[in-house]
């Protein structure tokens, strides 16, 4: 990363929100795309690009392994790196959303998004085409592997495809990893997701939060949505009624509407994705007291 020095910049004109923008305060460091807002002498970075490995990488709030973690990334994800404390970690920004947290240096590897995309919940990449081969990966929807040398094999009526992980590894994936999604408007998506255990931070179907869901099943549909709920309450146009894919808001917390009463998302009440029913029992009934307003996509 190239840095250079400002000393004469003015005021910001208003509050950075500091989960998408970088900046230091303490260190006097902040991301280029700032020179020229900020006032006093600090040193602005280049972001460089990097991938999520093989595995999903946790973003944490400090570069600390005991830090909560604010989102992840899945495996072959591009990122930036925007910071190097030289001691292992990393402070990067996700690539789809812009979301900064801290990441283990180990956890990341040079190269270009692979060009095949994950299209199963969950699954595993493996060192050979046979289920009883070792697994060298856990993948989830969304992950991204590239097309490996080779022919595909097909062993017991299954089909294995050959592929090269983030990290370089050859690896084999069933076709049913690979296959073409359907039915992947939110609603009929996310219910593919129940029972999936509540994780903070999370974003895939082996654990993911309630705005990891929200931005999981609308980027299924091709929706691009920011990382928390506030932000995504921000980006869409907000609803008296709901319907089916409209998304509802509470204080510090997402579902996606069935139906005008029906909800799914993830929630820390029952720790997984669960199916509530707006104003019905007592939890339904104090989702619905605590509403803060429904938001829909018109873009």
């Amino acid at each position: 990363m190239t840095a250079v020095n400002d000393a004469t910049t003015p005021p910001l004109p208003a509050p950075l929100d500091r989960r998408v923008w970088a900046v230091d305060p303490d260190r006097r460091w902040a991301e280029a795309a700032l020179q020229g807002q900020l006032s006093g002498e600090w040193t602005y970075v280049q972001p460089r690009p990097a991938l999520a490995g093989a595995a999903r990488v946790s973003l944490k709030a400090r570069p600390d392994d005991t830090a909560a973690q604010v989102t992840e990334a899945l495996p072959g994800e591009p990122l930036e790196v925007l910071w190097d404390t030289g001691d292992g970690w990393q402070y990067v920004r996700t690539a789809h959303d812009r979301y900064l947290g801290w990441a283990r240096a180990a956890a990341l590897v040079a190269g270009d998004p692979g060009a095949l995309q994950v299209t199963v919940l969950r699954g595993h990449a493996f060192a050979g085409p046979k289920v009883s081969r070792a697994i060298l990966a856990e993948l989830s929807y969304g992950a991204r592997v590239d097309a490996g040398a080779g022919e595909a094999v097909t062993e017991d009526h299954r089909r294995w495809q050959p592929v090269v992980l983030p990290d370089g590894r050859d690896a084999w994936v069933q076709d049913v990893t690979l296959a073409p999604l359907t039915g992947t408007d939110p609603a009929t998506f996310a219910l593919r997701f129940l029972e999936t255990p509540y994780v903070w931070g999370g974003r895939s179907a082996w654990g993911l939060d309630c705005s990891g869901l929200t931005q999981v099943v609308y980027a299924a549909a091709g929706r691009a949505l920011p990382r928390d709920a506030d932000q995504q309450q921000a980006a869409l146009t907000p609803v008296d009624v709901p319907q089916a894919g409209d998304l509802a808001f509470f204080p510090g917390h997402v579902g996606l509407m069935l139906d005008g009463r029906r909800m799914i998302h993830a929630n820390a009440t029952h720790m997984r994705v669960t199916i509530e029913t707006l104003g019905e029992g007592d939890y339904g009934a104090r989702l619905a007291a605590s509403c803060t307003g429904y938001g829909r996509w018109t873009s």
